[in-house]
């Protein structure tokens, strides 16, 4: 909803009065309905802020309440307001109009340090607290909204983006190598483990489920929360689980449809943000208003290559969820004049910082601009699904079933998912095997072909990431799918990157992107559920499956052997360009500046395979994904010259 911004003298001495509008100032560049600051001797708050739901219009930001002594700035949509209402004891007829900060503030004044506990939605914060002479602020626990701060001297400053914090005096835009190491070495999508750092010296960021407290003192951080397994939910009958799936998960879809603006969704061919679609639908339905739908889908012009069950044209899918759900407003997006390779350093602006997710990046931006030209104030995903509401992997939980002893269920679930798949025994009870045991999997069939590393090794042995990396993440080769989901629930850094583009992306349309299956009352349900729930009679994601039965169409509910891919025509879309690409992958790699950060040598071997005959699958070749990432660095290196 908005962008904050703040500077503190921890000496609680006089601030400077050019440095808080120096900071708006920089916001200027996004959009805003009203854009505010509230100043006492040694504070500033200021707000540039866009009303997306119903209480945000005309609510003041910042707002300082003299009774209470407390002065707060927030980036927040808090959607547990039922709850808190009563909570807070806010009277009946304030309880339709209150804005989201103000609750915010009631439940600092009722918690304290604890009141981020009791929050459940998307915000970022911070509070002056004048009796007690401190800032304090929190960001939600998965970091769906962003928040950059900076410690120089006496001043404490924090914004939503980063580039504020660097107009500021005495602000050097020195590269953190211990950021950049994370990035180049981890070849994952995510960005760095360490979430107190960002690509700047200088510039710090609060992590995801984390409150801070600063003071005179000095600045303190808390992890306000970690994931624990919850007790199991212990239902009688099958029919109960799916009630209980379609309240709590139904009430996450309502709850994100809050605004005064138009509502829209990501729409792909698949269960989850066809599930969404369908709880959105039906309640705006009620509300006399439509749900706009945005999906992409491959040039015209793009023949496709073998994906085997991969789908790269959803279309058909997405056509019956439309017909099926109705109360939608589609629109079908191919974006034909646009690539990955001609939006990198717009991109750049957008994140202020090196990004992974280049095949992806054309459609992502074009549907934010789709959606604010219909008006959309919010855009429905389903981005967390595959590991919250569409849990269930068949082969991994006969793996499950074998390590625990589990004999007849397991022969059971494997003949029945034999049937139902059409799928060869022999074949199936290798992929099975080979999940048991995944570290003496490995050992037996030897170890896999490791690609080319993006970092320069030198740099890798100097900053020691490879070590740092391993402490941080804590992952092994004999982790199961189990353990991974586990610890992608309890380390913030895996999710941190999706919040980063999120806000960004916000910030610069308008446009706030919310994810029922990212919802904490959601995902705590979905982690209680018993695993005989998720895979049940062979069938993998059984439980959405059967919940959503009547509200998606067969075609789509029942789908289990075709599965949507996007970003599959990147390489076809490249193609007017593909001699000025290869041209500065060259420079690259022959460049100095980047030579001290990247493998020139191994990122020269990617560029020799690579070709000068572009094939549509190099969309997915890891030498191809590699010289990308390493060119989003480079540019982003070539900006800062």
């Amino acid at each position: 909803m908005s962008a904050i911004a703040g500077i503190y003298s921890m000496q609680q001495g006089p601030l400077d009065p050019e440095l808080g509008p120096r900071l708006m100032q920089q916001l200027q560049r996004y959009p805003a309905d009203t854009a505010r600051s509230w100043q006492t001797e040694g504070i500033f708050l200021g707000c540039h802020s866009q009303w997306i739901t119903p209480q945000s219009r005309n609510e003041i930001l910042p707002y300082y309440d003299p009774e209470r002594g407390m002065a707060i700035v927030a980036d927040a949509i808090i959607d547990n307001r039922s709850e808190l209402l009563g909570q807070l004891q806010v009277v009946r007829e304030d309880r339709d109009s209150i804005p989201d900060s103000l609750l915010i503030l009631l439940a600092y004044e009722k918690w304290g340090d604890q009141s981020p506990v009791h929050l459940i939605g998307d915000f970022a914060f911070m509070i002056w607290d004048a009796r007690k002479q401190m800032l304090f602020g929190a960001r939600d626990f998965s970091g769906n909204r962003t928040l950059y701060f900076r410690r120089s001297g006496r001043l404490f400053s924090f914004c939503t983006v980063i580039h504020p914090l660097l107009a500021l005096p005495d602000s050097r835009q020195g590269l953190n190598e211990g950021w950049i190491s994370e990035f180049l070495a981890n070849q994952g999508r995510t960005d760095v483990a360490d979430m107190f750092t960002t690509v700047y010296e200088g510039i710090e960021q609060l992590p995801p489920a984390h409150s801070m407290t600063v003071s005179g003192t000095g600045t303190i951080f808390s992890r306000y929360y970690t994931f624990q397994t919850p007790p199991p939910l212990k239902l009688r009958t099958n029919g109960e689980y799916e009630e209980a799936f379609r309240e709590v998960f139904g009430r996450a879809v309502r709850d994100r449809l809050r605004t005064h603006l138009a509502a829209g969704a990501n729409l792909s061919g698949g269960l989850d943000s066809g599930s969404v679609v369908s709880f959105a639908a039906e309640e705006l339905r009620r509300c006399g208003k439509p749900l706009f739908t945005f999906s992409s889908y491959p040039v015209d012009h793009f023949t496709g290559f073998n994906l085997g069950q991969r789908v790269t044209d959803e279309r058909p899918y997405i056509q019956e969820t439309i017909d099926h759900v109705g109360n939608i407003q589609p629109s079908f997006l191919n974006f034909p004049d646009r690539s990955s390779y001609n939006e990198i350093d717009e991109w750049l602006d957008i994140m202020e910082m090196p990004y992974k997710f280049i095949e992806n990046s054309y459609w992502l931006k074009g549907i934010y601009e789709q959606a604010q030209m219909k008006g959309v104030g919010v855009l429905l995903s389903g981005q967390r699904g595959n590991w919250s509401v569409s849990w269930g992997p068949a082969l991994d939980y006969q793996a499950k079933l074998l390590r625990e002893f589990r004999w007849l269920t397991f022969y059971r679930e494997n003949k029945l998912y034999n049937q139902t798949m059409e799928s060869s025994r022999k074949k199936v009870l290798q992929i099975v095997g080979r999940k048991v045991f995944p570290g003496i999997s490995g050992l037996i069939s030897g170890k896999p072909e490791v690609p080319p590393e993006l970092i320069h090794p030198e740099f890798a042995r100097r900053t020691g990431v490879h070590e740092r990396l391993r402490e941080l993440e804590g992952t092994s080769s004999s982790q199961t799918v189990y353990d991974i989901r586990r610890q992608h629930f309890q380390q913030p850094h895996i999710w941190n990157v999706n919040g980063t583009a999120a806000t960004k992306l916000s910030l610069k349309y308008r446009v706030w992107d919310r994810d029922p299956t990212n919802d904490l009352r959601v995902i705590n349900f979905c982690l209680s559920v018993p695993e005989g729930q998720y895979v049940q009679d062979g069938v993998d994601r059984s439980l959405i499956r059967r919940a959503m039965e009547g509200r998606l169409p067969d075609t789509v509910r029942l789908n289990r052997k075709r599965r949507g891919v996007q970003g599959a025509d990147g390489i076809t879309r490249m193609l007017p360009q593909w001699q000025l690409f290869l041209q500065e992958l060259r420079e690259m790699i022959q460049d100095p500046r980047a030579s001290a950060y990247l493998n020139h040598a191994g990122l020269a071997g990617c560029l020799d395979r690579l070709g000068s005959e572009p094939a549509p699958s190099l969309i997915f070749n890891t030498d191809f994904r590699l010289l990308t990432r390493g060119l989003v660095f480079y540019r982003f290196l070539k900006r800062l010259s």
